[in-house]
């Protein structure tokens, strides 16, 4: 969500809207007008009217953007998009200007940074004008995509620095933390690294991003060429390059693990505010020399071409338009399109703005933004053919009806369970249960996946102690167990179960349940081609009052006694009878 002053907006784009016109506009252009609010609101919503006194009225309008579209995640971005869209302004052609030999900024990257985040990009920002709201959009661009496609500065950290401050080349290195030293953004004092840590284990906002480089032996760090420390990525940059409104000359580095987002991230900021130098739309480049003596010129700024078929554009969004119509629409959205061949095909140009486009599909979506999706036609889709329910749902919904006509209740219970669920309490190993395990629990009641549904009806039964007895509980889920041969490694199976809890074990009420089901899924009770049921043991039974359920030739399930371990393991206090077997033979 990107939230913009609507004053400002209105500005950029040149005349002013309703809210409903502007939200209009937006659906338009494939955006959402979320809300419309203001930093009082948002502060009396959050923390009460009383700290809401003193902050500014001014209308923000949220935006709702699509995850991949970074291009339009600032003010500058949304109006250059809207504009092209409105055809009231052409695309602006991004340069990159290269300095001449020796004058250009270098950054050289040593290979102690292997271990800890290997990439770095740079360019310069040459000669530009901040405003108090440009400097906002500035910083605040940073941190939606530190959010979004730097993964939390996983991925990718960015520094923006006064070059005037500093003198390059500059060094991108890594220390040991004892030896890093500076005074980090907005501190009065020096820290070192390890102390900085500390510093900011209680900070709200950096503390999420510790851990990044917390444990590894070296912490990267960036110098210039007289030892000036420009930031320690991902954590924080020096005080000493902070850019304020007065900042003319802009150095801008990209630290990370994954170099393609490095480069996106570079293209994106410098794209945006180099609308703001002397010369707009131009950017000066940077040297990055690599630890093994390559080097290479950032930023990219790349355009590509591709080409599409003007049939395949029509046929994907249900329409006909005309190749050069087509074109039009593509280039109201940012992608210059021109006819060529025989008039037929199409060729598009993908300006470093838009690296989400990395398919015919992207190219096609926008087309159908442009044309407008209420515009397309509706119609009924060239292919009939008729639903049907699955069989095992419809066996299941089935069976819930008539076993609530029992007088049975039906509960819904978790699908993930605690280890003690399955195996434990249940008087079985864990290892013998073949359930599947989550690596990463959040919880301890979530961290396997059930194998039988009993434990979950009776954590419901224990739930429900003040409900007046007898209480007839029943489930029909999926159970899940480790199986090597599925091509996932575990299979689901469709289990029912059914549990009785009064003064009195009730083993004849469950068992008269099993009959009752068989009777209704037409098996007959004898051995050849219905069911039977043999005594046997099981870990969760009464020694001596626990059966085994057969039919269609195979063990489907248990039914008996609950022993009483299992009852005072699930915090019960009367006897239980229970009941699980497998319907899918059934079906």
């Amino acid at each position: 969500t990107v939230g913009v002053q609507r004053d400002l907006l209105f500005q950029a784009l040149g005349r002013t809207y309703t809210d409903e016109e502007f939200d209009e506009l937006c659906f338009e252009f494939g955006l959402e007008l979320d809300e419309i609010t203001s930093e009082k609101d948002i502060i009396s919503k959050e923390k009460g009217e009383e700290k809401a006194k003193g902050a500014s009225d001014t209308v923000l309008y949220k935006i709702d953007v699509p995850a991949n579209r970074y291009d339009l995640l600032c003010l500058e971005g949304l109006v250059r998009g809207l504009q092209v869209f409105k055809e009231r302004i052409n695309l602006p052609r991004y340069e990159k200007i290269i300095p001449p030999q020796g004058e250009g900024q270098k950054l050289i990257i040593t290979e102690q940074t292997v271990q800890t985040r290997p990439h770095a990009v740079a360019a310069v920002l040459r000669n530009i004008t901040f405003t108090k709201e440009r400097y906002n959009s500035f910083i605040d661009l940073q941190e939606k995509l530190h959010q979004n496609i730097c993964r939390r500065r996983a991925l990718v950290a960015i520094g923006t620095h006064d070059l005037d401050t500093i003198s390059g080349p500059f060094t991108y290195t890594a220390k040991p933390p004892s030896e890093i030293k500076f005074k980090p953004l907005n501190q009065s004092q020096e820290y070192t690294a390890s102390q900085m840590m500390d510093l900011y284990r209680t900070d709200s906002h950096l503390r999420h991003y510790l851990h990044l480089i917390e444990n590894k032996p070296l912490y990267p760090v960036i110098y210039d060429s007289n030892g000036v420390v420009l930031s320690m990525p991902p954590i924080i940059n020096g005080d000493h390059t902070k850019i304020n409104l007065k900042t003319r000359n802009v150095f801008i580095e990209c630290t990370g693990t994954d170099i393609t987002k490095a480069k996106i991230v570079l293209d994106i900021l410098v794209t945006m505010f180099s609308e703001y130098c002397e010369k707009p739309f131009s950017v000066e480049a940077a040297e990055v020399v690599y630890p093994n003596g390559k080097t290479h010129i950032y930023p990219e700024l790349a355009y590509r071409k591709e080409k599409v078929k003007a049939e395949l554009i029509n046929k994907k969004i249900g329409i006909s338009e005309t190749p050069s119509s087509l074109a039009k629409l593509l280039t109201r959205m940012c992608l210059n399109a021109h006819v060529i061949g025989n008039g037929n095909a199409l060729e598009v140009e993908i300006p470093p703005t838009r690296a989400d486009v990395i398919h015919a599909c992207d190219i096609i979506e926008d087309a159908a933004i442009a044309y407008g999706y209420n515009n397309i036609q509706m119609a009924i889709p060239k292919t009939y053919t008729m639903a049907n329910q699955l069989p095992l749902n419809k066996l299941t919904e089935l069976l819930r009806l008539d076993l609530a006509a029992a007088g049975f209740t039906e509960a819904l219970t978790f699908a993930l369970c605690s280890q003690e669920d399955v195996a434990d309490k249940l008087g079985t190993d864990l290892s013998a249960t073949k359930a599947v395990r989550i690596a990463n629990p959040k919880t301890a009641e979530f961290q396997v996946a059930r194998t039988t549904l009993l434990p979950g009806l009776l954590k419901t039964i224990a739930a429900n102690r003040k409900m007046p007895l007898p209480l007839k509980l029943f489930e029909i889920s999926d159970i899940v167990v480790k199986d090597p041969s599925a091509d996932v490694g575990a299979r689901n199976y469709r289990h029912f179960c059914a549990v009785y809890y009064n003064k009195s074990p009730g083993f004849e009420i469950i068992h008269g349940l099993l009959d009752r089901v068989m009777q209704l899924l037409e098996v007959p009770p004898n051995e050849e081609n219905g069911y039977t049921i043999k005594a046997t043991e099981g870990s969760a039974f009464f020694p001596g009052r626990c059966a085994e359920v057969f039919a269609k030739g195979q063990s489907i399930g248990k039914l008996g006694v609950l022993h009483p371990d299992v009852i005072t393991k699930f915090e019960l206090t009367m006897p239980c009878s229970a009941l699980e077997i497998n319907i899918e033979p059934f079906v």
